[in-house]
């Protein structure tokens, strides 16, 4: 009998005899994109280890969203389709997105995907900053039970953007924030996991998605990185945003980018955890997404590869990045522009630029799972929530190829 089939009888009102565990109370998971995925199983392991609680997934139709029944396929994730979990009543429910998240019937927790409230959406009937716009605080017009924010300064955004949006709001902070500082510590196992050499220099290219990042400009930048640092004294890892990979495919991802994978350099794939690689870098390359942000957090140069103003928040710490890191020069060699950007590196500056993603560091798993558990009117289990350390990544070679096969 398939988990599909087990929750679908579960959720009727005589469960059949070969279920186990009945009663529970049910956690309705809210997945649009691989991106969303990873945000809400840092929120869903604050649920791990209750008996009293069955979690599952369901799929909304996204522009992004191909690949996401295959990664929650790899969890071992029941998941019930859109269709039918927007007919079931649950006790609770959380989404990383809005779209569509109105049809579902339970107290809703709405929740960012990625580093503070970034990104302007210019040019369009809806145009404002992603996140803080009223159809993504109210999708529908309808409510959610609770709106959960990073910051405290995003009351004030909140309130200028959806007035009616403030009463629902809770901070709670960030948990990529959380889980990246609780693994600083191990920065150096990381490293040894990745397979980097001592003196060996890892540096991280980073773009977000759409026609301004820095994916955008791979076919100029890439064979620059390849041609002017040289092996063995640098590494070179590609990390690009899942939408990416989820708009053009993967295999045409995979297919453009195999002739650097060729030549050594490391292709992290959409479904891996990129937090334990940018804690490993020497150096971020980056453009005006989240990872570049939160790499303000691991202590090295940043790099900035773009900064398109139409699309910066300008009230968001990305527009402080923005004029501290120095810019990619077209003029000058990347090793000679890697050293400059160390030299001008400034812990002070960009301490205060990662102080302004959340402001409750160290407390979001707290206060995640005290709000939920009050939605679902259950008392919180009797420990501590902690932020656990990230664990290893696979060693680099698992992501470049020295066999020419681009579907590797």
């Amino acid at each position: 009998m398939s988990a599909l089939s087990t929750i679908a009888d579960y959720s009727s009102d005589e469960p059949r005899q070969w279920l186990t565990l009945v009663g529970r109370k049910k956690v309705l998971a809210v997945v649009h994109t691989i991106t969303y995925a990873k945000r809400l199983l840092d929120v869903l392991s604050l649920l791990e280890a209750d008996f009293r609680l069955q979690v599952v997934f369901t799929t909304p139709p996204h522009a992004f969203g191909d690949e996401v029944p295959r990664f929650l396929q790899q969890l071992g994730s029941p998941v019930l389709p859109w269709s039918e979990a927007t007919h079931m009543t649950f006790d609770l429910a959380v989404a990383a997105g809005p779209r569509g998240v109105e049809q579902v019937q339970a107290p809703l927790i709405t929740l960012g995907h990625g580093a503070n409230y970034l990104k302007r959406v210019p040019g369009a009937s809806d145009a404002g900053v992603a996140g803080l716009r009223r159809r993504d605080l109210m999708p529908g017009g309808k409510p959610p039970a609770a709106v959960v924010v990073p910051h405290q300064a995003d009351l004030e955004e909140l309130g200028r953007h959806c007035p009616e949006a403030l009463q629902l709001a809770h901070v709670v902070g960030d948990p990529a924030h959380d889980r990246i500082t609780a693994s600083l510590s191990r920065r150096t196992a990381y490293r040894r996991a990745l397979g980097l050499a001592d003196g060996e220099r890892l540096v991280l290219a980073v773009s977000t998605w759409g026609p301004h990042s820095f994916f955008g400009r791979f076919e100029m930048l890439l064979p620059r990185m390849v041609g002017e640092l040289p092996p063995g004294r640098y590494r070179i890892a590609v990390l690009v945003h899942p939408n990416v990979w989820s708009g053009h495919g993967p295999w045409q991802v995979r297919t453009w980018l195999a002739w650097c994978r060729r030549l050594g350099v490391s292709v992290v794939p959409p479904e891996a955890d990129w937090r334990s690689v940018l804690i490993a870098a020497d150096y971020i390359m980056g453009d005006h997404g989240s990872v570049t942000l939160y790499g303000t957090l691991t202590g090295v140069p940043i790099l900035l590869t773009g900064s398109p103003e139409p699309e910066i928040n300008p009230r968001s710490p990305a527009a402080t990045l923005a004029v501290t890191a120095p810019a990619l020069s077209p003029a000058h060699p990347l090793p000679e522009q890697l050293d400059y950007a160390a030299a001008e590196y400034r812990p002070e500056e960009y301490a205060a630029i990662a102080a302004r993603i959340t402001s409750e560091p160290g407390r979001f798993h707290r206060n995640m799972r005290r709000l939920m558990y009050r939605l679902m009117g259950l008392g919180q289990p009797a420990h501590e929530p902690r932020a656990m350390p990230l664990p290893e990544p696979p060693t680099l070679r698992t992501w470049s190829s020295d066999r020419g096969e681009a579907s590797a």
